[in-house]
């Protein structure tokens, strides 16, 4: 995706469906659509990052570039899940 203003909203609208769809998956619930949109857009850059390793790559269109920021998105969270410290109740 490029940067023109098209580019731009679709990385907002990749980012906002792949962090609400990473969020349901993983705690069952969404971030708000800001931090949606923050999980998926760098989940996409997780996820891109990790498929390339893989040998895994391309141009996939809309679908793809969803699954992709939200398998990276998942990695992403489950990474921040394992650092968290635990919450315990009193």
């Amino acid at each position: 995706m490029n940067l023109d203003p098209g580019g731009v909203i679709a990385w907002l609208v990749v980012g906002a469906i792949a962090g609400w769809l990473a969020g349901q998956f993983m705690r069952g619930m969404g971030f708000g659509l800001l931090g949606n949109i923050i999980v998926g857009i760098i989940g996409a850059f997780v996820g891109g990052f990790v498929l390339s390793l893989l040998g895994i790559g391309g141009s996939a269109g809309l679908i793809g570039s969803i699954v992709v920021a939200f398998i990276g998105a998942v990695i992403l969270l489950a990474i921040v899940n394992a650092l968290a410290p635990r919450r315990t109740a009193l």
